[in-house]
């Protein structure tokens, strides 16, 4: 990676923190994107040299539920992010290169959304309609809309090797003061 690419590449890596830690709850990603990661990374660490790796050694090393599992693999598999190997010594492969692999895909297989708006939620009769009770889009829809593309821009910005080498670096705290700047913006 190029030092400029590395440099927007953290500085993304800091945007997002800190939006996460300054929102916490109100956006985070549910269990079944979490797993999915965590269980691709896994298998990425210990698939190697073309060996096919068990769910069960998967869900005992990440203390994830075999049925759960079972049920995202399916899911990857139909997205093409994995391959099944029947019989002895059977289990799951990766199907792309770790490079070729990005976080967004793996969310977005086991059918996590990455949106940050709840018109994004509506279905039947609603879908397509703003979260407001008459349909239309609340005064802040194209803020949330904005920063769920950055999230889904930044998580497609990562790859499956990105995470097995750590080359995700842990986000720079806030500069002192910043959250009294933020209270007194608010105010």
């Amino acid at each position: 990676m190029f030092a400029f690419e590395a440099a927007a590449f953290n500085t993304g890596a800091a945007i997002a923190a800190s939006f996460f830690r300054f929102f916490g709850d109100a956006m985070r990603l549910s269990t079944k994107g979490r797993y999915a990661v965590m269980a691709m990374t896994d298998l990425a660490r210990h698939g190697l040299e073309d060996r096919a790796v068990c769910l069960s050694d998967i869900a005992a090393r990440q203390e994830i539920s075999l049925a759960y599992l079972e049920q995202l693999f399916a899911r990857l598999r139909r997205a093409g992010l994995v391959t099944s190997v029947r019989g002895p010594g059977g289990g799951y492969q990766l199907a792309r290169a770790l490079a070729d692999t990005n976080i967004a895909d793996i969310v977005l297989a086991v059918d996590e959304p990455l949106h940050a708006t709840r018109c994004s939620e509506q279905t039947g009769a609603r879908a397509g309609k703003g979260c407001m009770a008459g349909g239309e889009r609340c005064l802040t829809h194209n803020l949330w809309d904005a920063l769920g593309r950055q999230i889904e821009g930044f998580l497609a910005g990562v790859s499956l090797e990105d995470v097995v080498e750590r080359r995700i670096g842990a986000a720079p705290r806030p500069p002192a003061g910043a959250a009294s700047h933020r209270a007194e913006a608010l105010a």
